[in-house]
């Protein structure tokens, strides 16, 4: 981690106070046991490209939950050791490689699907657990050191196509536009499962566009006008990052202003105050059309774990927690309890043997265990983008399914 973000995440020290930390900790322990040995942790996320952003929040969450307990883990006085995930099998592998011969205790991070579908047998082999707080293919099966804290990735897809099954009226008329790829793929078939693959609310084939994560101002034209030209009430999109804003705006620009639904990476970030002009008119009231995206985390859920972390996380980084931050915050917590459980001398297999004892997880999105694939058994909500106050915002709807 760069010291600059090191030295941010240390600010929480202060800003919350000592009564703060108490609470964010959950302990009532009035003496400091003695530390463990020290170990490693090593965090594999992207340094450039359109992961970069993702990267920086999963690294802001795990030295988030570091800094609210005293640099440890289980314990144990620890080290982050950060590497470069790249954007492919090959670089991923050399990011493993990295930090096995650093011996690291553990792994977390990986933001790319490609990257973690390429790392897996040799995380296998190795025998060294990794929290996978992003990227969650849903081939990745019948692992037993892969564990992830994120979703699946059909799950979003399922989740909102469940909702919109029992609640789009009869006649209504749906179409599917998203990038070309394998996760694109996951998404829609999750989606369809969810609405019903026969319904005939959904028109068409679903339509590809460019996976240029930093699309032109014109790049999907044809491919807009083709969905257009089935005239639907709402479109199902698939998106993130800068080509999320760019096909919200081009869709708009067309002068079509109906419902955009979504997984939640769609509007998750900055990119709501970058679209404000495209979504708000003069009147500061929004334009027709909603957008409802469903996600697993919403930084307005109103529990006590999400008030310590949101909090926390607005005071040290001057932004609001996304999911990525969220889930590589419970990554640590995870690790946490693993480590705790495994001993005084932790050995990856240990901690690995642990993970599978550790029970129910009390997280900012809402409790939540792994489940044999060893994956988040957990619930999934909708969001709608509104006003919270003069901020234009993911505003929790309400609750829509469990999944996993």
């Amino acid at each position: 981690m760069s010291q600059m973000n090191r030295r941010r995440a240390l600010q929480l020290l202060a800003a919350l106070g000592t009564t703060g930390l108490a609470a964010a900790c959950g302990t009532d322990d009035t003496e400091t046991p003695t530390p463990g040995t020290p170990i490693k942790i090593g965090l594999i996320r992207p340094e450039n490209g359109d992961g970069k952003t993702i990267g920086i929040d999963i690294e802001n969450g795990f030295q988030l939950f570091l800094a609210m307990n005293g640099q440890q883990l289980g314990g144990h006085p620890t080290t982050v050791v950060t590497v470069d995930e790249g954007d492919n099998a090959k670089s991923g592998q050399a990011a493993v490689d990295n930090l096995l011969g650093q011996n690291v205790l553990a792994m977390t991070g990986v933001v790319n699907s490609t990257v973690m579908s390429g790392i897996r047998d040799a995380v296998e082999k190795a025998r060294v657990p990794l929290i996978g707080s992003n990227a969650s293919p849903p081939s990745l099966q019948s692992v037993v050191y892969i564990w992830r804290t994120s979703y699946v990735l059909d799950e979003p897809g399922r989740a909102l196509g469940s909702y919109l099954r029992r609640t789009l009226p009869t006649g209504s008329r749906l179409a599917i536009v998203a990038p070309e790829g394998t996760a694109s793929q996951d998404v829609i078939n999750g989606f369809r499962d969810g609405f019903g693959t026969d319904d005939p609310r959904i028109i068409g084939d679903p339509i590809l566009t460019t996976a240029n994560p930093t699309p032109g101002d014109d790049e999907f034209g044809a491919q807009i006008s083709e969905a257009l030209s089935r005239q639907p009430e709402g479109i199902f999109c698939f998106y993130s990052g800068t080509a999320g804003e760019q096909f919200i705006r081009q869709l708009r620009r067309s002068r079509w202003f109906g419902d955009i639904y979504a997984p939640g990476f769609l509007t998750e970030g900055n990119i709501l105050a970058d679209l404000r002009s495209t979504l708000v008119n003069a009147d500061e009231s929004l334009k027709a059309g909603t957008i409802q995206t469903a996600l697993n985390y919403s930084a307005d859920l109103n529990n006590n774990a999400n008030r310590v972390f949101a909090s926390a996380y607005r005071k040290t980084y001057n932004v609001s927690p996304t999911t990525y931050a969220m889930a590589s915050y419970d990554a640590a917590q995870v690790l946490d309890k693993a480590i705790r459980l495994a001993g005084a001398e932790p050995t990856p297999q240990q901690v690995n043997l642990a993970l599978g004892k550790i029970g129910q997880i009390d997280s900012p999105r809402g409790p939540w265990q792994f489940n044999q694939p060893r994956t988040p058994q957990q619930k999934w909500y909708l969001r709608k983008v509104q006003f919270d106050g003069r901020l234009l915002s993911n505003v929790l709807i309400n609750e829509i399914a469990t999944l996993g």
